[in-house]
């Protein structure tokens, strides 16, 4: 069984342009608390290295791509996000790793809770001893 869970966001528009709706509980899985981006990153510096206990998150490249690295302590996934209408789930207990951003990216994340840096988990081993026992 993959780690990887995507959301569709349908662009809407017309000659206009294009829009994107990301509403909580329709098109995201939960209610959305927070809304952060990440930007102006550097390609070889990866991001992330932690995993939560209650906290989930759907990624979204507005811009540019990255690549995320998904692991539950049994098994990982890979994947690239480059496009604004797929969202990336990252379910509770998953490591995840953001990698190789493009010079343009822009990562947007909306979260199911406040910040609450009691609910990271920032030591792989001990994520890997939250998820086996």
């Amino acid at each position: 069984m993959s780690l990887v869970e995507w959301i569709k966001l349908p662009a809407l528009g017309d000659e206009r342009g294009s829009l994107v709706v990301a509403e909580s509980n329709i098109n995201v899985p939960f209610a959305i608390e927070r809304i952060y981006y990440i930007f102006n990153t550097q390609k070889d510096t990866p991001r992330g290295f932690h995993a939560h206990y209650d906290l989930k998150q759907v990624a979204i490249c507005l811009s540019g791509s990255c690549r995320i690295v998904l692991d539950d302590g049994q098994r990982k996934d890979e994947v690239w996000l480059d496009s604004p209408t797929k969202g990336l789930v990252i379910d509770t207990r998953v490591w995840h790793e953001m990698h190789e951003f493009s010079e343009d990216c822009i990562l947007l994340v909306l979260a199911s809770a406040h910040y609450s840096e009691a609910d990271y988990i920032r030591d792989y081993d001990k994520f890997l001893e939250v998820v086996n026992g």
